[in-house]
């Protein structure tokens, strides 16, 4: 925990290497120290189809799933972290964005919770 899935056009994994983009997110969510350090996992999920607003302009979209007890202020960093770190990284992509989900800790479970 957390989770940081990035949903994006197939083009921004052409000029930044996934694991880069990734590793972007991965270090602006550790810096923040809201989260055990080795719990970060980032995935990516890439589109080749896709229609935003009627084009084909390039996304960038984050959902960040953390475990709930964070307060506003801090997600909000999380946030503007995040997306500051891709808009210096991606400057021509017009749709940078992430919302912060919180998993409920009454109906979380994992493996290694049996």
């Amino acid at each position: 925990m957390p989770h940081f899935i990035i949903y994006c056009s197939d083009s921004i994994l052409e000029s930044k290497s996934p694991d880069e983009l990734m590793q972007k997110v991965y270090n602006e969510a550790d810096s923040t120290g809201l989260f055990t350090k080795g719990d970060i996992k980032v995935r990516i999920q890439s589109f080749k189809h896709y229609n935003i607003g009627n084009t084909k302009d390039d996304f960038i979209h984050i959902f960040g799933n953390i475990m709930e007890g964070r307060m506003a202020d801090q997600k909000m960093d999380l946030s503007k972290r995040i997306i500051a770190k891709l808009k210096r990284a991606f400057p021509k992509v017009p749709i940078i964005s992430i919302n912060i989900r919180d998993f409920e800790q009454a109906s979380y479970f994992n493996k290694s919770m049996v």
